[in-house]
């Protein structure tokens, strides 16, 4: 007995300090939460530790961290091809190829790369834009095409692949295929964008086989990453595409309720947020909705919804994201709106309580961005022009803690006067993980010993 204590105890310590992978959008349990401790409480003089940098090609997808590596998908353009200098030009097609990068977690070595010829015809032609998803020994992947793989987490092996538009006769979106897949027990769950039903679609994780399809919309589907909530005594798939809002049976991908929302240019791509029975969601330009969803059998009533149908900032009266996931805790919502607004609002009424531009832009700019992730009381902020900042978020109002510059803005489809870095870090391994178009980078972010 004595012997088993002590052993107990030895690893006791360990398991305290485990670190946590980042192996998918949003974190281990896309929630947007960081749950380390043991983190920096302002940054060091001259910014937090560079651990390593490694040079990567364009795109706005974030990375995954998992079992000790670092994965991050990109796009090469073909010798002599180049993006048009209309972002919205969908007509040009523009050769190049997609790759999954793994890198050593410690290192930044680079352990291998799996490349393939994807030629696109989409808005804003950067690159890809979904975070891949870590599972095991296998990673899975979406490109900006619709190219889902499957790959070895040891050496980048194609252990299957789909494409969803010669598979389920998906058409490519204005801006590309940009939900990020879910993976939920023996299954892949993705915004797959297919024809007859098969708007959303449950593959087998292991061969590709489709187990499910659901849901039907016209025209674009949306970019809304799937996300499962367990509501009451239901586990419900929320699918959220430009014509409607949807609880589904993950299982089966039987429709449990359906709240109509016709969103303009199908600018569905903040994830929805859930708690205590209210589900949130904020588009572009029709602004936001709070549904009430039944703890006892499936359903969802309409709370509030948001009075304005423009996204200029005079006009807005609650929170017009363009791609942020807000931040959801009972009485307060915190997000990023059309013009780079810091907002927070009231969850019971969706009325605004304060708003701020300085985490942002510092001034108002149409489609100012900045991605938040939790972390005990205070916020991870990581904006669109390459600082990174710690803060905290009250109904008092925003407090600025301390800022970084880390990485430059590189993309310059946005607007060629105002080049931007647009994707989501990873935070896992007391360290913040980002990329813009020309390098990846790890940052430390653990307390002085």
């Amino acid at each position: 007995m004595r012997r088993w204590l002590a052993f107990v105890l030895i690893l006791a310590p360990a398991a305290a300090l485990r670190a946590d992978d980042w192996p998918q959008f949003l974190g281990p349990k896309r929630d947007g939460v960081w749950r380390e401790t043991g983190l920096i409480e302002k940054f060091p003089d001259g910014g937090p530790k560079e651990l390593w940098s490694m040079p990567v090609g364009m795109g706005y997808s974030g990375p995954a961290v998992a079992g000790g590596k670092v994965f991050v998908t990109d796009r090469v353009l073909s010798q002599g091809a180049e993006n048009p200098a209309n972002p919205f030009d969908k007509k040009t097609v523009i050769k190049g190829v997609e790759r999954v990068l793994a890198f050593d977690d410690v290192t930044g070595k680079k352990l291998w790369k799996h490349e393939y010829p994807c030629d696109y015809r989409v808005s804003y032609a950067t690159g890809p834009r979904c975070t891949p998803s870590v599972d095991g020994d296998r990673v899975y992947t979406l490109g900006t095409m619709g190219d889902l793989l499957c790959l070895s987490v040891a050496d980048g092996k194609v252990l299957w692949s789909k494409n969803f538009m010669t598979d389920f006769g998906a058409e490519v979106p204005v801006w590309g295929f940009s939900a990020s897949p879910l993976i939920d027990g023996d299954k892949l769950i993705c915004l797959a964008g297919g024809n007859k039903g098969r708007l959303v679609m449950a593959l087998n994780k292991m061969t590709g086989e489709p187990i499910w399809g659901a849901l039907s919309c016209t025209g674009d589907f949306g970019y809304c990453p799937p996300v499962i909530f367990q509501v009451g005594k239901t586990r419900q798939l929320i699918i959220w595409h430009p014509e409607s809002v949807n609880g589904l049976d993950p299982e089966t991908g039987k429709k449990l309720w359906s709240q109509p929302f016709a969103v303009k240019a199908a600018l569905t791509a903040p994830m929805p947020r859930y708690d205590n029975g209210k589900l949130f969601v904020t588009s572009f330009y029709n602004g936001s909705r709070m549904y009430q969803l039944d703890q006892e059998k499936p359903g969802a009533e309409l709370v509030w919804r948001g009075k304005s149908n423009s996204e200029r900032r005079e006009n807005t009266d609650g929170l017009h994201s363009i791609m942020p996931t807000p931040i959801f805790h009972g009485d307060n919502i915190y997000g990023v709106c059309s013009y780079g607004d810091l907002r927070c609002l009231k969850s019971a009424t969706g009325e605004r309580v304060w708003e701020t531009l300085q985490p942002t832009t510092g001034k108002p700019e149409r489609w100012g961005n900045a991605f938040m992730v939790e972390q005990g009381d205070r916020v991870w902020l990581f904006n669109e022009q390459g600082d990174l900042i710690i803060a905290k978020l009250t109904p008092a109002g925003y407090e600025e803690i301390d800022r970084a510059k880390i990485l430059e803005p590189t993309n310059k489809l946005v607007n060629r006067n105002r080049p931007v870095v647009w994707t989501h870090p990873a935070f896992a391994n007391k360290a913040v993980y980002a990329r813009n178009d020309k390098e990846l980078i790890k940052l430390s972010a653990a307390a002085a010993k």
